[in-house]
């Protein structure tokens, strides 16, 4: 129970309030993209360029705030950056490596189209992402402040 009292403290809530925030840009950017500026055409090449203008736009927002206001990292430098990019890119690539082929398996018979089927997908890797993320962040770029 102490080990979850941990985890969901007040670090948790305020990196819940700074991913609405990035949820509400990084959402606009890539769905904006995929819809509206047409990649869904592009198959899973505007899969990808889409998600991951999400996470380009989105983590600069990310970094700044969870840095600063999240997390309270006063550490200076190269390596909380490099850190930061790790994280935000591994925990990228699992998530929406991971949601493509278990969306199209679970998702495949049913008849949708590839447009909507690869909104489905990108809202199942974001949430996948955001778990990874809180924990990427916490225990490995913003460790020193913890």
């Amino acid at each position: 129970m102490d080990k979850l009292k941990k985890i969901f403290d007040p670090t948790f809530f305020r990196f819940i309030l700074v991913g609405v925030i990035n949820t509400l840009v990084g959402y606009g950017v890539m769905f904006g993209l995929y819809n509206l500026a047409g990649l869904h055409r592009l198959g899973d090449t505007g899969y990808w360029i889409s998600s991951a203008a999400n996470y380009v736009v989105g983590s600069i927002v990310s970094f700044f705030l969870n840095k600063h206001f999240t997390f309270r990292n006063r550490e200076k430098g190269a390596g909380v950056v490099l850190r930061f990019v790790v994280n935000i890119s591994v925990c990228y690539l699992l998530a929406y490596g991971l949601a493509k082929p278990a969306a199209a398996w679970l998702l495949g018979g049913m008849g949708l189209s590839q447009q909507l089927q690869g909104n489905l997908t990108m809202l199942a890797g974001s949430g996948l992402f955001v778990v990874l993320n809180y924990f990427g962040q916490r225990f490995f770029a913003f460790k020193s402040s913890n």
